[in-house]
């Protein structure tokens, strides 16, 4: 299959112009006909004036689409012009054309928000090049991302096709993430071909998991970083390098959307990118309480029954996570101080924001952020949230507008100003749903809908990765004859009686539990503040 994109997308490099109007406003407009009648023959429809109150009567009069303006103008002069003719056209780009390269007259017009500025003597191709800037940005990035995605198509077919270690599934989804944000800002049609050569890469990251997730459990050589490593391999040796470190999860935090975040504190951290691989289930139950352990699920459930809250129990499944974590410096000897925090809201976030000063005598602070995962149920429960994230691209957004607007970013800065070594990491991602595969289940059955486990479950084991002997995947057996099934891909789990109502419930919802890339394929960033 090979994506394919219509002509009209390279109208930005062939007849630019072609229905855009402009305005150039100088008192020495005679002088520039020659750029007039380039710009024309470009396509562009220029009307021109000489003064700043003919700019004003003609910006009343019609809507245009880029305005060139003179610094420098008998009358009212081009910054004045500038101010009046934004209360008429507010969103309309501004380019400056001055004589001076005084920087207080630059700055003056950058504050009085231009567009650009061009300084005279102007040559046509600068002219074209500021219309490109201004009013073709958007359909130029379109065309050279489609045209370079298209090249670039086949490479990645092949790349998941040959992917045959973690490092290989790691690169090719890393590489789908990177074009899924690019196209996505450039408003690109490739997108469907893009969420299709997603599918394809699940599917064989799927058949991957199938092939090696027990040998890795039972302690392969190629066995990748999991969830109860990331303390032993991650943390410990920086505190044992004297680092004080500052432990982040954000709970159900997707790789993409860690693309996002990262633009809005790459100015503040050095930052090293790495991705890990979450344990089975991807449910926080399982996962954090690895991460904090150190420990599968199994063992927890043996060695610290108490701290261990069974798949049916009411009790909150994620309440015993500082106790975990003393467990584990217990257990390896480790005589550094810790504090452990929650945050669930803006006034827990302010909260720890005050408490910061406090927390610098302690080795390690362990903070969980629960934003991502609340709206992720939010999003499946209320109409008003699905619409406000009712896709991808959408749900990378409210991140980003969350982050930007919470105590969080306060907390990052704060930070960035801290000696602290800051590792930012998940428990597990999630993925949007939209295949659903019948399962039947007694009433004992979990309500996850990406992962299953009861003793009478019926499925067709074609459409799932099934662990019948739980204990060989170190994870707790209620019964016997428990099994565990998980969902492949962007498939869910829905039950035969109420089927369509359950379907259309839960389809485009984002769940965790199963196996896909955005669910177990997750970030592990070290952040070291710049000041250092």
């Amino acid at each position: 299959m090979t994506p394919t994109t219509d002509n009209a997308a390279h109208t930005p490099t062939a007849g630019a112009g072609r229905g855009r109007s402009l305005l150039w406003v100088d008192d020495e407009i005679e002088l520039l006909k020659a750029h007039v009648i380039f710009l024309e023959k470009k396509g562009y429809e220029v009307d021109t004036v000489t003064n700043g109150f003919d700019a004003l009567e003609r910006c009343a009069e019609r809507p245009y689409d880029l305005i060139l303006l003179d610094e420098n103008m008998p009358g009212i002069s081009g910054l004045e012009t500038l101010a009046r003719i934004k209360e008429v056209l507010p969103t309309v780009p501004v380019v400056m054309v001055t004589k001076s390269e005084e920087e207080n007259i630059m700055d003056q017009a950058i504050g009085s928000k231009i567009a650009d500025y061009l300084i005279k003597p102007v040559n046509p191709n600068q002219i074209l090049l500021t219309l490109k800037r201004n009013i073709h940005q958007k359909e130029i990035v379109t065309e050279v991302q489609q045209s370079a995605y298209q090249q670039d198509f086949g490479k990645i077919g092949m790349q998941i096709s040959d992917a045959r270690t973690f490092a290989d599934w790691t690169e090719v989804y890393k590489r789908l993430t990177l074009w899924e944000q690019d196209l996505t800002a450039a408003d690109s049609q490739m997108t469907e071909m893009l969420s299709m050569q997603k599918q394809e890469a699940n599917l064989g990251f799927g058949k991957f998991i199938r092939k090696n997730y027990m040998q890795w459990i039972e302690g392969s050589p190629d066995r990748p970083l999991m969830s109860p490593d990331i303390f032993k391999s991650r943390i410990f040796p920086l505190l044992n390098q004297g680092e004080k470190v500052f432990l982040l999860v954000i709970d159900n935090f997707r790789f993409d959307q860690w693309r996002m975040l990262q633009s809005e504190i790459a100015d503040q951290f050095n930052i090293e990118e790495d991705l890990y691989c979450s344990i089975l289930p991807t449910a926080t139950q399982y996962a954090r309480n690895a991460i904090f352990s150190g420990l599968m699920p199994n063992i927890i459930a043996k060695m610290f029954p108490d701290l261990w809250v069974d798949e049916d129990s009411e009790e909150g499944k994620n309440l015993n996570e500082a106790p975990l974590i003393k467990t584990q410096f217990d257990r390896y000897r480790r005589r550094n101080t810790f504090t452990y925090h929650k945050v669930n809201d803006s006034q827990a976030a302010e909260k720890l924001l005050q408490q910061l000063p406090t927390l610098q005598g302690y080795d390690l602070n362990v903070v969980v952020l629960n934003f991502i995962d609340m709206l992720s149920h939010a999003r499946t429960e209320s109409r008003m949230v699905r619409e406000l994230a009712n896709n991808e691209a959408a749900y990378r957004s409210i991140t980003l507008s969350w982050f930007r607007h919470s105590a969080v970013k306060d907390l990052f800065r704060a930070l960035a100003a801290s000696d602290y070594t800051i590792l930012l990491t998940t428990d597990h991602g999630s993925i949007r749903c939209g295949n659903p595969i019948k399962v039947v289940g007694d009433r004992n059955t979990n309500t996850n809908l990406r992962y299953k486990l009861g003793k009478n479950l019926s499925y067709n084991p074609k459409e799932v990765f099934e662990i019948r002997e739980p204990l060989r995947a170190q994870l707790p057996s209620p019964n016997l004859s428990t099994a565990y099934i998980f969902a492949l891909g962007d498939s869910f789990f829905a039950y035969p009686n109420n089927y369509n109502y359950y379907v259309s419930y839960y389809k485009d919802t984002f769940q965790h539990g199963g196996i896909s890339m955005e669910e177990m394929l997750i970030p592990l960033i070290t952040l070291r503040p710049k000041k250092r």
